[in-house]
């Protein structure tokens, strides 16, 4: 029945959908135009490496895969020989990681009708699939019961106001979610609302989140990239404000006036979300009339200005690694963004009160490593609390960097479950 009701009464308006975006949306047009190269690559990467064993890796986005690359990079150093594909449903996964070495193939997921997954998977012919979080496509989780492909559910999170809990869905969602053979959780609480749907099948664990896995590890390796050169940064504190939109430089940049007035060894390093060019000349616009600044492409011309705005993408991570405290954007537009990444550096974090989909930004801040502010009065109080006592930063960075730490080891978890699977 359930089956019938997706693909009767489901997906024939869903796909209507995607054909009246691909009108007006030029990303949904980039996405159906490269599913038909994709699939054609793929067939020819079949032909090429025939009979090996495959494991299929799914994830939405480029968020989301980045919490399966742990477990990629993990399993290539345990078995070379594995091929590895990941699919993605948005382009910006597929097109940011069409060179991401750990995979051997990267390929768009066909829509989710049976046809299409059934002619996918059986072209893929994987020995055991992965899916990312919560992009579950109904059809192919059932082709992959009905060809006999153990699938897990990795990094899974269900919260008890999820809408897949309503009346009617929530048996649908059972359906779906009793034709795995795993579903490993971020956390006890989303395994208990799993547990709650009634599930006959699957083997459903907490297991932690490979986010802190990936962030430990990236934090290691950023370390040893040295962007700002040592002459600049000798004897001075460091704030670097990660991913921010004009909103939180509303409230942010008087705060920044204040305290650079104050502290002459001051420096800070802002790092916009969207570096435009309309972006980048509104901050020198503000900037200018208060403070000297430069683009950090034009860093060899330092001439003792204080504040650096960066006009790239990709450095937000090794800048971190120089910071003395961070500040995190999103959180006076719509959502935080990543907090655990500085946090992993051991560094105080600060960030905006709209936290409502960042559930580490609320428990990073219980756990003594992050700051909600929620004005410019706070941002500024907090600041200097921390650029002046040296006791303070010091022990709320230890904090942040122990939530992390004590929170990574999930992959470990994931892969003592995910091997079996695949051999």
């Amino acid at each position: 029945m359930w089956k019938f009701f997706y693909n009767v009464l489901v997906l024939p308006p869903l796909w209507l959908a995607f054909r009246v975006l691909w009108l007006f949306n030029r990303k949904v047009r980039r996405g159906l135009r490269g599913r038909h190269s994709s699939l054609q690559r793929l067939r020819v990467f079949i032909r090429n490496n025939p009979g090996r064993r495959r494991l299929w890796v799914h994830a939405s986005s480029m968020g989301e895969f980045e919490q399966a690359k742990p477990i990629i990079e993990a399993l290539r150093e345990r078995d070379p020989e594995l091929v590895i594909i990941a699919s993605f449903f948005s382009p910006s996964g597929y097109e940011n990681n069409l060179r991401y070495r750990a995979v051997d193939a990267v390929v768009y997921i066909p829509f989710d009708t049976r046809w299409r997954a059934r002619r996918f998977l059986t072209l893929m012919q994987p020995t055991a699939a992965v899916f990312i979080r919560y992009d579950v496509w109904p059809n192919h989780i059932w082709t992959c019961e009905r060809m006999g492909i153990p699938v897990m559910l990795a990094n899974a999170t269900l919260r008890e106001n999820s809408g897949r809990l309503f009346p009617l869905i929530r048996r649908f969602h059972r359906h779906v979610f009793d034709s795995m053979d795993a579903i490993l959780t971020v956390s006890e609480s989303d395994a208990a609302v799993f547990r709650k749907l009634k599930l006959h099948r699957p083997l459903i664990e907490a297991v932690g989140d490979t986010r802190y896995d990936r962030v430990a590890g990236k934090a290691a390796h950023s370390r040893k990239r040295m962007l700002v050169p040592q002459q600049i940064l000798e004897g001075r504190k460091v704030v670097v404000v990660g991913s921010s939109w004009p909103e939180d430089e509303e409230a942010l940049l008087p705060a920044l006036f204040a305290l650079l007035a104050e502290d002459p060894g001051l420096l800070c390093v802002i790092v916009p979300h969207e570096p435009t060019i309309d972006h980048l000349e509104f901050l020198e616009y503000r900037l200018n009339g208060s403070v000297p600044s430069l683009r950090f492409s034009y860093l060899q011309s330092w001439n003792g200005e204080r504040v650096l705005i960066v006009d790239s993408i990709g450095i937000l991570l090794p800048l971190y690694a120089v910071a003395s405290v961070a500040f995190v954007g999103g959180g006076f537009k719509s959502n935080v963004h990543n907090t655990l990444e500085p946090a992993a550096y051991g560094i105080p974090v600060l960030y905006g009160p709209k936290i409502g989909n960042s559930q580490e930004a609320r428990e990073l801040a219980e756990a003594g490593g992050g700051f909600i502010v929620r004005s410019r009065e706070e941002i500024e109080s907090t600041l200097r609390a921390l650029l002046t006592d040296e006791i303070l930063r010091v022990s709320t960075g230890t904090a942040a960097g122990r939530f992390v730490a004590e929170r990574s080891g999930s992959t470990a978890h994931i892969l003592t479950r995910l091997l079996p699977m695949i051999k």
